[in-house]
């Protein structure tokens, strides 16, 4: 694989190195030239500054590498072909740094000692007066580096040590630094929750003997192979930070350099910690899990998860680090035996990550002076060591330890830290197994008598907490809790973005359109119109005369709103109608814009006996203005599309994708036909078999997808585009290339076959190899078009994403029900057309409207941060989705309200437009909070239910109390049937006969048939307790 170095972000980076030495020169000792060196590569999970410098600003590790930082100079001593390979970087370092990049090659089989003799002489040619700065602990790393240090103690020349300022720069991360960041917390969190749970799980339920160095291993493998979680990243940009480390049965070491021994998984505490690398960036995550843990390790645990919690939460920008630890030992004082965990707190808790895994001028510790800035990047690490406790009735003392710990993002402004490790549980209740019946002696009757998981076999997940309801509970109230912290943040976002865009607010120039003109002079008009007086209609000039006193008046075919033909006998009315200010085209009408005082003719009519005529009239006209139309359409579309850089084909090999439809198509008849898709330089080209085709640049992509068939008929690429381009005559933000991997129609007219037969046995065999063939070919066109983009244009941050199925719903967004599915950004449904492809980045909030008790299908109404744009509705969601939905809303941070009715949008939008601070202070989106006025009304209704009334009364509140009947809990049900057994009246038997009974008295005086008694007869009524009768 060939090498290239992002020149664009070695500048940047190489700037702000430059900026940062300028700034604070105590930082950097005031050092007057830096020196850094690598040594040669190695297969060792080794973490270096050097090296870590080295992938900051090439992106690759350049081995046997030497390099001096000077003012006006930058020298880098290196083999033939990495100063080629550097060489391009000439000209950028000159734009940043106004410093010059001198190459110093060391010719192969020679040491280097007159190269780096050479860099020696420049740096005392400089004669800053200053001592350079060099990494101490890494001085003696290769050849070059320990030529430097000898011959630089040869000339006296003094150092100081500048890890301080290196780590300074190499902590603050920018967008894409902290993009990697975020993928290898989102493996490390899942690998933790769909890989270590389940498999501890399995251990303990059926009691297998698995080592912790086994269970490492295993875990490793699933981290540098993440397709095993169904996480969609590419394994040669992953890592592991350091084998993952498992500890039980009284041994624990809590330091990220601890080894797994080699004995059994113990059930009592479980310790588990790993951490992933994507990109080189680090990350880390640890959990402690129990098996019947005693209310004294509970305690334990929960004081914690507070210290944790409440350390995480001081991480704000300019937060001192040693504040940080303080936190934690104020928070662990104060829970019960406060000072007795205390004790046991390890001597930090946590660190600065990034490229290098600890980075040591960042640790959370009480002398710490440092400062917490926007873009770092923390390891909040709370463990407690060394605990004991003792079995209940047992005297024996256990150890044990306790170690909860997750990345952290420092945010902007004060804004609360983002835990990026977040989807890996923590709450006691979900880290607790419960397997032993007798321990549990304050549990109620009911469950004492529940079979144990060694005993039934059950899956450990569905035992492992003491109540499942308290689980619920828990993830609902965890839910809302973050919805209320959404709730204040996106007012705060929505006042922020309408203020600032206020003052550009009308600034955008309406288009102008060209002036309406049928004839420029009477001369040009037909000759004989007047003497010969009748509806005319010239296709030249695009314009119908009509006869208007004595005259033919022309008026152009875009004035004319509609024509409609009436027939009556022998005569025909003909009535055209017109455009006019305040109709359809409103004031953006341009003969209303040029003539605002002029008076507008809205419609006129015609008798003709000739009807023959008349109709011929009517479809000439119709057809005109229909071209009309159509013309002004396609020209309005070309005038708003965007001029696209020309597609540079590609030399060599290339990539492409045979026989595969486009959609939308080109248009007319028999275009349906496959072509070849190609991916080249700077974009993509479509050429279909007559010679059309099509070209999508990759600068112009925001989002693309690759959609396996599984359990759909295509296989299919879809990009999403940020500007619309033209498919022959249509405009189109979305293009999809698509390939059909089974046939659609089947034979009707045959009869049933049988599942034994060869031929259809053969037929489903050769489906499902070409499903799996096109599946293959997609992935591998996908897979080489990714490294194109990660190459040639990594700051598009261009990646095929991959629709989440297990969060899909059915919808209707347009017109038919169809399955929606979430990606990593963006709700889509690409099977059928109009395709939806909404970027959730772009959401503001989202409305479930309709979700009521009773109800089966809700609607998913989407409101985009662009006021002026539509909101987007998704009908028809069945109502077995909604929590699904929720937690998927909740996990991508977007702020969703519950309503029972839908609520037309376009005026509130307006409204909040017109006055967003007024807006804000009147609670902002909370208006949509329905909770509070529902569980009111609710209250009001239950007190009208045993208010006394008429016979007529009570039938309607009977109706109403059988529907709230199907809402009400399994609790409420047995206390009222135990209430209704109590009571002294009839029974059940006796209230369905007098029903009966009831039922054919009112049948005979209102004069009801026997067929519809009959049927009243047999209609159930429903009453609580799900029995039929009436009472």
């Amino acid at each position: 694989m060939s090498v290239t170095i992002d020149v664009e972000v070695f500048g940047r980076r190489l700037e702000k190195l430059y900026q940062d030495w300028k700034d604070d020169e105590e930082r950097w000792n005031r050092s007057g030239a830096i020196v850094v060196g690598a040594g040669p590569a190695s297969d060792e999970l080794r973490y270096l500054k050097s090296v870590a410098l080295q992938l900051w600003l090439f992106g690759y590790e350049v081995p046997e590498t030497l390099m001096a930082f000077l003012p006006k100079q930058i020298h880098i001593v290196t083999s033939p072909k990495k100063a080629s390979l550097l060489e391009k970087l000439k000209e950028e370092c000159k734009k940043r740094t106004d410093a010059e990049l001198i190459l110093h090659v060391k010719p192969k089989g020679e040491d280097g000692k007159k190269e780096v003799a050479a860099v020696l002489d420049a740096i005392k040619a400089a004669a800053t007066g200053k001592p350079v700065g060099i990494l101490p602990k890494e001085q003696r790393e290769g050849v070059l580096m320990k030529i430097w240090s000898e011959s630089s103690q040869a000339e006296s020349i003094e150092t100081v040590d500048v890890a301080t300022g290196l780590g300074h720069v190499l902590a603050c991360k920018d967008e894409k630094e902290i993009l990697n960041a975020k993928k290898a917390s989102h493996l490390s969190a899942e690998t933790m929750k769909r890989y270590v749970v389940p498999q501890l799980e399995e251990i303990i339920d059926k009691e297998k003997k698995v080592p912790h160095s086994k269970l490492s291993e295993k875990t490793e493998e699933v981290i540098t192979n993440p397709t095993k979680i169904n996480v969609k990243l590419k394994s040669e940009n992953l890592d592991i930070c350091y084998p993952p480390i498992f500890q039980s049965g009284g041994k624990y070491d809590l330091r990220p350099s601890a080894q797994c021994n080699d004995e059994n998984i113990h059930y009592g505490t479980i310790v588990a910690s790993l951490g992933a690398r994507y990109s080189s960036y680090c990350t880390n995550v640890a959990r402690t899990y129990f098996i019947d843990p005693t209310k004294e390790q509970e305690e334990a645990y929960d004081a914690c998860l507070r210290a944790q919690q409440a350390a995480i939460g001081e991480l704000k920008e300019g937060a001192v680090l040693s504040d940080v630890y303080a936190k934690v030992v104020s928070t662990l004082q104060e829970s019960p035996k406060g000072d007795k965990l205390l004790g046991h707190l390890t001597k930090n808790v946590g660190f600065g990550m990034g490229i290098e895994f600890r980075e040591s001028t960042l640790i959370l510790n009480a002398k710490n002076a440092a400062k917490a800035e926007p873009g770092m990047i923390f390891n909040v690490s709370v463990g407690l060591q060394g605990l004991e406790h003792a079995k209940d009735g047992s005297t024996d003392q256990q150890s044990y330890a306790i170690l909860v710990a997750d990345t952290v993002l420092v945010k902007e402004g004060g804004a609360a830290p983002e835990v990026l490790t977040t989807s890996a549980v923590k709450s006691r209740k979900e880290i607790s197994y419960q397997l032993d019946e007798e321990g549990d002696e304050n549990e109620e009757p009911q469950a004492q008598n529940a079979p144990t998981v060694k005993d039934s076999k059950l899956s450990a997940l569905a035992a492992k907490l003491r109540s499942d309801i308290g689980s619920e509970k828990s993830a609902e109230q965890l839910r809302k809790e973050k919805q209320e912290e959404l709730a204040q943040r996106k007012n705060e976002e929505t006042l922020r973005r309408l203020t600032e865009s206020a003052g550009s607010k009308g600034s955008a120039k309406d288009k102008v359109k060209k002036e309406l003109i049928a004839y420029r002079s009477v001369n040009d008009m037909p000759v004989g119109r007047d003497t010969d007086l009748q509806i005319m209609v010239d296709p030249r000039a695009e314009a119908v005369l009509l006869p208007i006193y004595g005259r033919s008046v022309p008026f152009h075919a875009s004035t004319i709103k509609s024509i409609t033909n009436t027939q009556d006998g022998d005569r025909t009315f003909l009535r055209i109608i017109f455009n006019i200010p305040g109709s359809t085209f409103g004031t953006s009408y341009t003969a209303a814009t040029k003539h605002p005082n002029s008076i507008f003719l809205k419609e006129i009519s015609f008798r003709s006996t000739d009807v023959k005529h008349a109709n011929k009239v009517v479809q000439e006209m119709k057809a005109l203005r229909r071209h009309v139309m159509q013309r002004e359409k396609e020209a309005d579309e070309r005038a708003s599309l965007v001029r696209q850089e020309k597609l540079v084909l590609a030399h060599g090999r290339i990539h492409r994708l045979q026989d595969c439809w486009i959609r939308p198509n080109f248009g007319g008849r028999g275009r349906k036909m496959p072509g070849t898709l190609e991916a080249h330089s700077n974009g993509f080209r479509y050429n279909a078999p007559k010679g059309e085709s099509l070209d999508v640049m990759y600068r112009n992509i925001k989002h693309a997808f690759f959609q396996p068939a599984e359990k759909e008929m295509i296989t299919l690429v879809h990009f999403h585009l940020h500007n619309a381009i033209m498919v022959g005559k249509k405009k189109t933000e979305d293009i999809q290339f698509y390939v059909e991997v089974m046939d659609t129609v089947e034979t009707l007219d045959g009869g049933r076959r049988s599942m034994y037969d060869p031929d259809e046995i053969e037929e489903e065999q050769r489906e499902r190899d070409r499903k799996n063939r096109t599946n293959a070919e997609f992935q591998q066109f996908v897979r080489r078009v990714q490294e194109v983009w990660e190459k040639g244009f990594p700051e598009l941050e261009l990646e095929f994403d991959i629709p989440f199925r297990e969060l899909g719903f059915y919808g209707v967004p347009f017109k038919s029900n169809v399955f929606c599915v979430p990606t990593v950004n963006c709700l889509v449904e690409l099977i059928e057309m109009p395709f939806l492809v909404i970027t959730l980045s772009e959401i503001e909030v989202i409305s479930l409207e309709r979700v009521g008790f009773g109800v089966k299908n809700f609607d998913l109404t989407i409101i985009f941060k662009d006021f002026t744009k539509d909101v987007h509705r998704i009908d028809a969601v069945p109502m077995n989705n909604i929590d699904t939905i929720k937690e998927w809303l909740t996990s991508m941070d977007i702020k969703y309200y519950e309503s029972k009715v839908n609520l037309v949008w376009k005026p509130i939008l307006q409204t909040i437009l017109d006055d967003p601070q007024k807006f804000i202070e009147e609670g902002g989106w909370e208006f949509l909070n329905m909770e509070a006025s529902d569980t009111e009304d609710d209250e009001e209704e239950e007190e009208e239910d045993f208010v006394p009334s008429d016979d007529d009364e009570e039938e309607e509140e009977e109706e109403e109390s059988e529907d709230e009947s199907l809402v009400e809990s399994d609790e409420d049900e047995e206390e009222y049937s135990e209430e209704v057994e109590d009571e002294d009246g009839m029974t059940w038997e006796e209230l369905e006969e007098e029903a009966k009974k009831e039922d054919r008295r009112k049948a005979l005086e209102q004069g009801y048939d026997s067929d519809d008694a009959k049927k009243r007869k047999r209609a159930p009524a429903r009453g609580r307790g799900g029995r039929s009768g009436r009472r």
